[in-house]
């Protein structure tokens, strides 16, 4: 996403291919820039159809917009005349997104989100026999949400949406499913989840991946395996075999070939500004752009999975004017964060730690916390 000024949110969609999913992948293949979300359909004819959100700029007319489609031309490379909306929400929620297009028994079922990623947040069906439609809503939607019950908001373009938290749900934002059918005829379902401070209502730890049971009815329509639509924390587990994965290392002193693939960096790839070959045993991050940046800042990062964490580094560091400083900070996003730095200051004359905080923008620098220290290497913490 380019912009959002003016609503007009520049956002374009491409198509990668491979033969494996290792790769390598081909080269981005450009298909439209009127929404997102989108998503393909396979279909059985071998013909291929790309569903997404088309994005709504015009005054008088609902948003964010509609769900739309258009069939896409693997010899041409491109898809075929303009994307046609076709679907407008299965509740009265709003906020329509994330369409994913399937097909069973020669059916074509149409799953997206509505209510917005916020608090309203939910998944719902549609199906038709013709890929273009008419399509008809399931009955029953929402089919997973974290807050049951009707309500109408389609005026309402907010995604958050705070009034409908539901204290009764250790799941909250429940919405944009995409289901699997696994070889002994289970489904599953997964979507993404939130678990706010209470009474802040602050996700900190952001969007969360969550998985539901389901169940295909005899009329052709999918329901939660319980056959309610509140998200379960707890599931029952499938009859798969186990498939043990590597973990995300706890402890790591930076003396492998290459930079581990669970660290991120905001926007771009850590590997531009951080380097583990030339000094084995450490990583070398050569600093860009301040950390409010939205287009190259160092920040080399992990993801957070508990609210309860304890977080050691050691780093060596030599600045040389104020604008040098390297630490560790507590990230998220690029106008909220808290940074325990080391930098040079001129007022105390030599180099320094402290802390910065940024919120919603304002930046607060705790000066009580500023200290001098020596030019050797520093172990950080935080709790």
């Amino acid at each position: 996403m380019n912009s959002m000024n003016a609503r007009y949110f520049d956002v374009d969609n491409y198509l990668i291919t491979a033969k494996d999913i290792r790769g390598p992948w081909s080269k981005p293949i450009y298909l439209h820039s009127s929404g997102f979300d989108a998503s393909i359909l396979h279909d059985d004819d071998g013909r291929k159809w790309i569903v997404s959100l088309e994005w709504e700029t015009r005054e008088g007319y609902e948003k964010p917009g509609a769900i739309c489609i258009v069939e896409y031309s693997p010899d041409q490379k491109e898809i075929i005349g303009y994307p046609k909306r076709i679907w407008n929400g299965g509740t009265d929620r709003g906020c329509i997104e994330a369409p994913h297009l399937t097909k069973k028994n020669g059916v074509y079922y149409l799953m997206c989100a509505e209510g917005g990623t916020g608090y309203n947040h939910c998944v719902t069906m549609a199906r038709a026999k013709n890929v273009l439609g008419p399509y008809e809503g399931d009955p029953a939607n929402p089919i997973v949400t974290s807050v049951p019950g009707y309500s109408n908001e389609r005026q309402d373009p907010d995604h958050l949406k705070t009034r409908y938290f539901n204290p009764d749900s250790e799941l909250q934002k429940s919405g944009h499913g995409s289901y699997v059918e696994l070889p002994g005829g289970e489904v599953y379902l997964v979507h993404i989840a939130a678990r706010p401070f209470v009474p802040e209502l602050r996700c900190t730890l952001g969007r969360e991946t969550a998985i539901q049971k389901m169940k295909w009815t005899e009329d052709g329509w999918l329901r939660m395996a319980d056959g309610g639509c509140l998200a379960k924390v707890h599931v029952p587990e499938p009859s798969l075999p186990e498939c043990p994965l590597p973990a995300s290392p706890v402890f790591d002193d930076f003396d492998a070939e290459t930079l581990g693939n669970f660290y991120y960096a905001p926007r771009i790839m850590p590997g531009c500004f951080a380097d583990v070959k030339v000094r084995p045993g450490y990583v070398r991050i050569r600093g860009q752009e301040s950390r409010t940046s939205l287009n190259k800042v160092s920040i080399l990062a992990r993801k957070l999975t508990s609210t309860h964490a304890r977080i050691t580094t050691k780093m060596e560091f030599l600045p040389e004017v104020h604008q040098h400083s390297a630490g560790l900070i507590l990230y998220y996003d690029n106008m909220n964060y808290i940074n325990l730095r080391k930098y040079h200051s001129d007022t105390l004359g030599r180099n320094a730690l402290s802390i910065i905080h940024l919120e919603n923008g304002s930046k607060t620098e705790l000066l009580n916390t500023r200290i001098p220290v020596e030019d050797v290497p520093l172990y950080l913490r935080l709790s």
